[in-house]
């Protein structure tokens, strides 16, 4: 038995309020949807709302009527707008819905922990982020089953409100996904590294090739197009993630950056192998990992947060 099987939870799961419909909150709405969830969302834009209509879809432009209708039924409301409009939407919720239960998509975590506590809705906040994207954005991109096998951080931080958890972690596996519990800090420490590094890296490979002109750019094939593909993103949601994770990332840029200083080096000896092999042996690695469903762990027991940030560190899963 997985563990999410032998926790009770509640009996009927809160309907679902998602304020942000481009791809990963227009992705929520429709996995939520699709399990047969009662859910419905926002959009400051008049075109995703009325395209997400025409899908079939619950969605308004209101932003308070929508809030409001959140309170009233008790929703769990998914934060899924860009960093630099998280702000203005908590202060909407404090004003609107400050009784609900709140979670968030975003892919920095710390960030959107502080800005939840600086409105005072921290007790009632759980922070989650589902490891799935495409380099499309928009309403259009979305799929119901963008999140299925994908995994889904879902943060243990001092004071994590239990049922609240369990909550977040239902809608996570609706959703499709598996469950990863960490703390938001180290969360953005292994993002910076495996999300937001590598989007740095293909902005630069794509400068790169670029700048050998058409000759150079007409010999592209695999190594190039997937080395590049997250460079296809909208330039202004990589600042967002990657300025709303600047320390850490900055850490990892400077790992990187040394690295490759001492691979030139080897290179000008005419050696590329120390950074071949380390490289091969940490995608093998990769490549080789394996989950494992966390167990004997029941929200609310003694000693339960550390439990679980450390089975997230060892490679456990919530199922």
């Amino acid at each position: 038995m997985c563990q999410s099987e032998a926790v009770s939870t509640p009996a009927a799961a809160p309907p679902i309020c998602v304020l942000g419909l481009g791809l990963i909150g227009g992705s929520v709405l429709r996995a939520a949807t699709a399990t047969g969830r009662r859910a419905w969302g926002y959009n400051r834009s008049a075109h995703a709302v009325d395209a997400a209509v025409a899908d079939g879809f619950d969605a308004s432009t209101d932003l308070a009527a929508t809030l409001a209708r959140a309170e009233e039924a008790r929703a769990l409301v998914v934060l899924a707008v860009p960093v630099p409009a998280v702000d203005s939407i908590l202060a909407a919720i404090a004003e609107h819905a400050p009784n609900v239960a709140l979670t968030d998509v975003v892919s920095v975590k710390a960030q959107i922990a502080d800005a939840v506590a600086a409105r005072g809705l921290s007790a009632r906040f759980v922070g989650g982020h589902p490891m799935a994207g495409t380099a499309e954005s928009g309403w259009e991109a979305g799929s119901a089953d963008l999140f299925r096998d994908a995994v889904w951080v879902v943060t243990v931080d001092d004071d994590t409100d239990p049922e609240l958890w369990q909550q977040v972690a239902a809608l996570a596996l609706d959703c499709g996904s598996v469950v990863v519990p960490a703390e938001s800090r180290e969360h953005d420490a292994a993002v910076a590294r495996i999300s937001h590094l590598p989007h740095l890296l293909a902005e630069a490979l794509a400068i790169s090739g670029a700048a050998g002109g058409d000759l150079a750019l007409g010999l592209a094939a695999g190594s190039f197009r997937d080395g590049t593909r997250v460079a296809a993103t909208a330039p202004g949601l990589v600042d967002a993630m990657c300025e709303g994770n600047a320390t850490a990332l900055l850490e990892t840029l400077d790992e990187t950056l040394d690295v490759l200083r001492a691979a030139r080096e080897q290179l000008a000896n005419g050696s590329t192998g120390d950074l071949t092999r380390r490289g091969h042996a940490a995608r093998t690695r990769y490549e080789q990992r394996r989950r494992h469903p966390i167990t004997g762990i029941i929200p609310g027991d003694d000693n339960w947060i550390e439990r679980l940030r450390e089975a997230g560190r060892q490679g456990g899963v919530w199922m």
